[in-house]
């Protein structure tokens, strides 16, 4: 009976460490965004300020899905949901 409660609490601690890979991706994500932008806005300075909103818009998506991934990660090492 031991070993099946360790086998559970083994394999939540593995979801928990592989959810938290939407944390690396959302980082990523988010870099990629500025860097594109900044790109952008110093190639053509002039559009830079209607592109802001897109801007804040796509770095919040992105977080979220980071977000998301942790709350998930933080729900397993917790045992929300666990019977």
């Amino acid at each position: 009976m031991e070993a099946s409660n360790d086998l559970a609490l083994m394999g939540r601690f593995i979801g928990a460490g592989l959810a938290c890979f939407a944390l690396l991706g959302a980082a990523i994500g988010v870099g990629n965004i500025f860097a594109s932008y900044l790109e952008g806005a110093m190639r053509n300075p002039s559009a830079a300020p209607s592109q802001t909103g897109n801007l804040f818009v796509g770095a919040g998506l992105a977080e979220a899905a980071g977000l998301f991934g942790f709350v998930i990660a933080i729900m397993l090492l917790l045992g929300i949901g666990a019977q």
